[in-house]
């Protein structure tokens, strides 16, 4: 499909793709208090893979795996592996808004990786910028009953591997189809979890409404990305980029829905902080491509 100038139809799509990825949260949630983290990762790119395949194969053929650098696209995919199952241990033990405030941390670590690793340079406005961000965190993730070390640890290494694998996107979108990119993403989850899967199967069998429950998964996130994709078809990433925040929103109104929590005024304000911060990053980050 080519691109459009669409902008209300590409916030639309975007704001249902964080729905999906929120939707996908509350269920690797739900299942994380049963099963282990690890088996919830693979069930949710084999499904994802699977249905790709059937949703793309047929049109696409080998070009859903053609790509000029392979061994990047491996490292990419895995990276993204790494953020499903970091994300998941971090929901397992604290609440949904909390956690998903702290990896929206990534656009920061973003800026401070591109400095040295895409020559990209750091002026003091955006350094400022980024020191806000880390004291929304700060105000997250100071000591109470909602976060501990563990969570916070596990939604830190979420937001690194999530960081690189955006410097690595900017890397391979010039060259390669974002179809494809997203192919990978699904295909070295499920080979990767597969060969690892007799090292934490062990039960218990999931009954059959917890099997849909795990299909879903997939199925939110293949089509949270699809969705996303879409969104970057009708807007420019600018117009967007902002708009990626709504999945805190949807965090938090589902963690309240679903596990009764809601973030304490503290932790409402650091989420506040970190939000402003990446929607001022973007904004920064959008003069110079202007100019």
């Amino acid at each position: 499909m080519p691109p459009t100038h669409n902008p209300l139809r590409g916030i639309a799509l975007m704001v249902c793709a964080t729905l999906c990825f929120a939707l996908l949260d509350v269920t690797s949630k739900t299942l994380a208090k049963t099963f282990e983290v690890p088996l919830l990762v693979w069930i949710r790119y084999l499904v994802h893979c699977l249905f790709m395949v059937a949703v793309l194969g047929p049109r696409m053929g080998r070009g859903l795996v053609a790509t000029t650098r392979p061994a990047r696209q491996i490292v990419r995919a895995v990276l993204l592996v790494g953020v499903t199952g970091f994300a998941m241990a971090a929901f397992r033990v604290m609440p949904l808004a909390e956690t998903t405030a702290i990896i929206f941390i990534t656009p920061l670590l973003v800026a401070l990786l591109a400095g040295p690793w895409l020559k990209e340079k750091m002026t003091p406005r955006r350094w400022a910028i980024v020191a806000a961000g880390f004291v929304g965190v700060l105000l997250i993730a100071r000591p109470g009953p909602a976060v501990n070390a563990e969570g916070i640890g596990w939604a830190l290494a979420c937001a690194a591997c999530y960081a690189v694998y955006q410097i690595l996107t900017r890397q391979l979108s010039p060259t390669e189809n974002t179809l494809t990119m997203l192919f990978y993403t699904a295909l070295a989850g499920t080979v990767t979890m597969t060969l690892a899967l007799p090292l934490f199967w062990g039960g218990p069998l999931p009954t059959p409404g917890q099997a849909g429950l795990m299909a879903t998964m997939g199925m939110w996130g293949g089509t949270g990305h699809l969705l996303l994709i879409s969104a970057f078809r009708h807007a420019p990433a600018t117009t967007l980029s902002p708009f990626l925040y709504v999945q805190l929103f949807w965090a938090t109104a589902l963690g309240a829905i679903v596990f009764g929590h809601l973030p304490d005024s503290l932790a409402f304000t650091g989420m506040a902080v970190i939000v402003a911060s990446g929607v001022a990053l973007g904004l920064a980050e959008r003069r110079p491509a202007r100019a």
